[in-house]
């Protein structure tokens, strides 16, 4: 059985604009997106998640929902 996928940056961005949680005042999400890619790209990173496969394959395995 396969892990959860998790959610990307641009997923979460996305998903907040489609509800609309912040028509007024985007900033302080888009910093948030922001500081979520560069948490995912160092974790990734830190723990070695790519080494085993080319950057699309990881990306698909862990972010692309089924």
């Amino acid at each position: 059985m396969s892990a959860p996928k998790k959610q990307t940056a641009v997923q979460w961005l996305v998903e907040k604009l489609m509800k609309g949680d912040f028509v007024n005042n985007p900033d302080e999400q888009i910093e948030q997106a922001k500081a979520i890619e560069k948490e995912q790209i160092c974790t990734a990173y830190l723990a070695g998640d790519c080494q085993n496969m080319l950057p699309h394959e990881y990306f698909k395995e862990t972010y692309e929902r089924n």
